[in-house]
This record gives C-alpha cells, structure tokens and sequence, in this order.
C-alpha cells in the first residue's frame, strides 16, 4: 500500500527530524522563519518547505506581522499522535511495574542472604 502524502498526514510529517526539531522550538513561542532557520542552521528556503508542511498537516498556525510571517505551534493537530501513542500507555505502565517488583525481589533476596 502507497504511504500519504506527507503534506495529507500529520505522521509522515513528523517522520522528519527536520520537522520534530521545528515542533520543539516552536514549543517556546512564536517565531519567524528567519529565527527557526538561524536557531537550526538550515536555509531559508528548505525551512519554508518544512514549515509549510506542518501547516498543511495542522501542526503550525502562521500569521504575516509586517513583512514577517510568524509561525507557532498548534498542539491540536497532535491529538492523533497523542492518542496512538497513548494505546501503548499500558504496556509501558505495566512494563515498569513489572521491573519494580522485580527490583523489589531482589532486594529482598539480597537482605535475607545478609
């Protein structure tokens, strides 16, 4: 099966560091494309097509201030993510509870053979 477009799907998307690196700054506050592009070390351009991307998908919301264009974040379009990811939950929950009684065993394992 052909994958989504990455510019229809919020998951290709941020398959992409370059974009992941964007979504955090952007975590901070408002930011020109100028700004991201300096903060990253990439050139303008390629930093346009990124944001333009996670905008497409409705992870930025953009607005022009000026001759500036500001991009932020828009959390909302994470709730796919955050709620595939979250299925998960209780296999790490029980993971790590699973760890912690067998850390616990061992402790008492090893303060009855002292």
């Amino acid at each position: 099966m052909a994958r989504a477009a990455t510019t229809s799907d919020v998951f290709n998307a941020i398959a992409e560091p370059r974009r992941r690196e964007i979504l955090g700054l952007l975590r901070a506050g408002e930011r020109s494309v100028s700004e991201v592009s300096q903060v990253l070390g990439l050139p303008q351009p390629g930093t346009s097509k990124h944001l333009r991307v996670l905008r497409e998908v409705g992870l930025v919301r953009d607005r022009q201030a000026g001759k500036q264009r500001l991009y932020q974040l828009d959390a909302r379009g994470l709730r796919a993510i955050h709620e595939w990811t979250g299925g998960f939950e209780r296999f790490w929950t029980e993971s790590f509870d699973r760890l912690a009684e067998y850390v616990q065993d061992l402790k008492q394992t090893r303060d009855q053979e002292e």
